[in-house]
Formats: C-alpha cells, structure tokens, sequence
C-alpha cells in the first residue's frame, strides 16, 4: 500500500515511516481512542495512552519510540513531525476495529491475546498457577491452567475457556 492512500474512505496511513514497517506493531495512541487503546493491548499489541498529553508530546514520543500514531485530529495528522500517523476517521469503536483491520488484519492478529496488561499496557509474564491461587476467583482458578502477571501492576490474566 502506499502512503497517504486512502482505504474505504475511512482513513489513511500519512506518510508511512519505512523504518517502522517491519518491525512488530507499537502504537502512540491520542486521547480520542482510549477504547481503541484497550482493544489493541488485548489483540497483543504495545498501545501506549495517556489520558491527558499534548500534541506535541504525543508525536515526539511516537517518533523516540518508533510507533505508529493513532489519531482522529486531522490537523495533528497533517504535522511534518506527525510521520507514520494513522487518521482514524470513526468515533465508534467497532468501527474504528475495523479500519484498523482493513488496514493490516495479519498484523494486527499476530502477537496473540493477553500479551499485554490493558492497564498499564507493561508486556505479561507467566506465573505459577499456585502463586495466584488467592488471587482469582475459585472458579477461575478450578478451570484454568495457566495464568500471566504484570509484572508492573501485578494484574493477573487467564485465557476463558468453554468447558
């Protein structure tokens, strides 16, 4: 695809940064998607999202730390700095999934779930089973195997299963 095409109408990769293409997702998302943020640290990806950031700080740490910026402010996307940014056109999160899907689906389904905390977006580990005992609900720990822990905020994940 080349940059600054356009897909369904929806958005458009601004000049696309060479230097990030091949190398796994990371993301520098805007306030406006939140939401989104949280969906993309569940498929896997590093999403980072701050509540509160200026523009101008948002871009510089999209460009230090060579992630792609999501944003739905046209005016941040059209910033020479701004190199890589992603307009994400919807303010609606199933549609907003989706132009992020029509855009790379492969890439996106790549990392896999639960490789990332949602909140605090730090990278899971593995944890002992016996080591989060106290720490889940009876049921979950009976029909789960294995579990992983941020190793920041100590959020404990488990994959549900259908039994």
């Amino acid at each position: 695809m080349a940059a600054g095409s356009k897909l369904h109408g929806k958005f458009k990769l601004a000049h696309a940064s060479e230097s990030v293409k091949d190398e796994p997702l990371r993301f520098a998302v805007d306030c406006m998607l939140g939401r989104l943020a949280r969906w993309l640290r569940i498929l896997g990806h590093d999403a980072s999202y701050f509540r509160r950031i200026h523009d101008a700080d948002l871009v510089e740490l999209a460009v230090r730390e060579r992630r792609i910026l999501l944003t739905r402010d046209t005016r941040l996307v059209q910033r020479r700095a701004a190199r890589g940014a992603l307009l994400i056109r919807s303010h609606l999160l199933e549609d907003q999934l989706r132009e992020m899907f029509l855009w790379n689906r492969e890439a996106l389904l790549a990392p896999g779930l639960c490789r990332r905390c949602l909140e605090c977006n730090a990278a899971t580990v593995p944890v002992e089973r016996s080591a989060v005992r106290a720490r889940v609900p009876t049921y979950v720990f009976k029909t789960q195997a294995q579990f992983l822990e941020c190793p920041s905020c100590h959020r404990i994940y488990w994959r549900a299963m259908a039994n």
